[in-house]
C-alpha cells in the first residue's frame, strides 16, 4: 500500500489545481519542464521509437516532446486517476489508460518514463514499480525521484547509490544524472 492513498491524493490536487503542473504535484510549471528536460536528454531522438508514459497525468511530457520536435512514433500514456486520464486524452489525441502499474497489465514499448510517479510509494512498491516498466522496455526506462533521506510523511525519498544498487539487482545497466535541479535525480535504466 503506498504511503497514502494516491487516487485521493491525485484527485484532491486536480479539484484544487486543475489542469496545472500543480494538479500534478509539482511546485510549479518551470520544476516539471526542468525534470522533462533531464529526461528528455537521457532518451535522445525517440521519433522512431514507441513510448509509455508510466504516471502520464495530463498527457504533459507528450506535448514536452511535441514543442521540442521529438515526438515518438507512438506514444501511450498510463495512469491511475481517471480523470487525469480524460483530460490526457483530450489533450494528446493518443491512446491513455486507466492502468495501475503496479498490478495490472502493462503494453511493451521502447522506452518507458514516469516522471514523479513513485514519489508517494512505499521502498518495496517503487522496487516493484521500477521493475515492471523495466521488464516492458525494450530499450530501457528513464525516470526521476525526490532526493534525500527516506523519513515520515507523504513523500518518498531516495539517495543516488540506494537506486543504483535496488536498480543492478535488476541486472540493468544505470546512468543517473544529477544537478538539474536541487532535491531531484533522473536514472536511466538500459538493458
Amino acid at each position: 500500500m503506498a504511503r497514502i492513498d494516491q487516487k485521493n491524493f491525485y484527485q484532491n490536487n486536480y479539484d484544487t489545481y486543475g489542469v496545472s503542473a500543480e494538479g500534478v504535484a509539482w511546485d510549479s510549471l518551470q520544476t516539471q519542464r526542468r525534470r522533462f528536460s533531464a529526461i528528455a536528454s537521457c532518451l535522445g531522438n525517440v521519433m522512431q521509437d514507441t513510448l509509455v508514459d508510466a504516471g502520464c497525468g495530463f498527457g504533459d511530457f507528450y506535448l514536452y516532446l511535441r514543442e521540442k520536435n521529438n515526438l515518438p512514433k507512438t506514444y501511450t500514456g498510463l495512469d491511475l486517476c481517471e480523470p487525469m486520464v480524460k483530460e490526457a486524452q483530450v489533450r494528446t489525441g493518443c491512446k491513455i489508460m486507466h492502468r495501475d502499474i503496479l498490478c495490472q497489465t502493462l503494453p511493451v514499448a521502447d522506452w518507458y518514463v514516469a516522471s514523479g510517479s513513485m514519489n508517494l510509494l512505499t521502498r518495496f512498491e517503487t522496487r516493484l514499480f521500477i521493475q515492471r516498466c523495466f521488464d516492458k522496455s525494450r530499450k530501457g526506462f528513464v525516470f526521476n525521484l525526490l532526493e534525500g533521506r527516506e523519513r515520515e510523511g507523504e513523500f518518498s525519498y531516495w539517495l543516488p547509490h540506494e537506486i543504483r544498487e535496488l536498480c543492478r539487482s535488476l541486472g540493468a545497466k544505470v546512468q543517473i544524472k544529477e544537478g538539474y535541479m536541487e532535491g531531484d535525480f533522473t536514472v536511466m535504466l538500459g538493458g
